[in-house]
């Protein structure tokens, strides 16, 4: 007859075990385990202890034992179990992302978690957990650009460098446009914040800004179009509103506008005023970009205007606030940092990854 291993308990162990098997805040289960070690201790068998504390003999055996291995502390918390074995083994898993990856659906250019489900045999929640697991999103379209731009390094430089170092007795202007802004009029007011579908459009207008990078005021006009002819018109308009003692250097945007002959010859005319254009697919660049959607987010999107007019004022508006306390936008990444991040991206995609 096998005859369960004695247990001995000097004063502090016992008064904790008893302190365990009265008190009135600890778990039910914790006082039976220490009733159990009690018991033990005056030489009890497993079977008489099981009857007295309504357990099964072996769970009174193995309380008994990992209180021998573990003491009153393993009488606290239950021991870790294995857990359910998985259902998606690695070679499931692998087949399902190498599916995701690599096979395109017959006449479709993506899978959903329900068609590549039917596919392979599996449930659509088990295709979903593995692809959040993996962070696969085929339902998501990204861009890149896997070429650089020409003068891509030295328009950079140049760009950054006027952020960081800017010249002396000159402004650097950063300039740009957002074209064809709608006056939409809401059909029925939005409530708590909303915007409903229903609208009527009452026109468009083109706003023209040029940020000072130095003190962060803005330079504004609103035009109806967008052409060589309203980007003269702005250029000029910066002439009149800048010191003529100072030498202008405005950031510009990569497009045709500014390489028409009627701008360039106004430029000839005007020396004192310097275009730095942004590399090509880079207008994140233009500082004033920045400004231009806050005043979109911020003052336009969620309203509603029954003319251009009253959507310019709203901009005048806008505009007049922030001049209130004008703050200028901070360029801090250096153009080796920006260079390095880009020439990486490209060696990324020529990879494939």
């Amino acid at each position: 007859m096998r005859v369960a291993e004695a247990i001995e308990l000097d004063a502090q162990t016992e008064q904790g075990l008893r302190t365990l098997s009265k008190g009135r805040r600890v778990e039910a289960r914790v006082q039976q385990r220490a009733s159990v070690i009690l018991l033990a201790a005056q030489g009890w068998q497993n079977k008489d202890i099981a009857d007295e504390v309504k357990l099964d003999r072996r769970q009174v055996a193995l309380w008994r034992r990992r209180f021998i291995e573990g003491g009153l502390q393993a009488l606290l918390q239950d021991a870790s179990r294995p857990g359910r074995t998985p259902s998606v083994t690695p070679e499931v898993e692998s087949h399902i992302l190498s599916t995701t990856l690599h096979k395109q659906r017959a006449a479709t250019t993506h899978w959903s978690t329900r068609s590549l489900a039917a596919h392979l045999g599996l449930s659509a929640t088990t295709i979903r957990r593995v692809w959040q697991r993996n962070g696969i999103k085929p339902h998501l379209q990204d861009t890149q650009v896997l070429r650089t731009p020409p003068r891509f390094e030295d328009e950079l430089v140049d760009v950054v460098g006027l952020y960081m170092n800017p010249r002396e007795h000159a402004l650097v202007l950063s300039c740009g446009e957002k074209i064809q802004i709608q006056a939409l009029n809401r059909i029925e007011p939005g409530r708590a914040g909303t915007m409903t579908h229903d609208h009527k459009r009452n026109g468009t207008t083109t706003l023209f800004a040029a940020l000072n990078t130095l003190d962060g005021t803005v330079i504004s006009m609103c035009q109806d179009r967008y052409r060589h002819e309203e980007w003269l018109r702005f250029l000029r308009l910066i002439d009149r509103k800048t010191p003529k003692h100072l030498k202008l250097h405005l950031i510009v945007d990569n497009d045709t506008t500014s390489n028409d002959p009627e701008v360039q010859a106004w430029l000839a005319e005007h020396p004192r005023v310097v275009m730095h254009p942004t590399p090509a697919n880079t207008s994140w660049l233009n500082m004033v970009k920045r400004f231009l959607r806050g005043i979109f987010e911020h003052r336009i999107r969620r309203d509603s205007f029954t003319s251009v007019a009253e959507l310019q004022q709203a901009i005048a508006q806008y505009i007049e606030h922030h001049h209130k306390r004008p703050k200028s936008f901070i360029w801090t990444a250096s153009a080796s940092d920006i260079a390095r991040v880009s020439r990486a991206k490209a060696v990324l995609a020529r990879l494939g990854r």
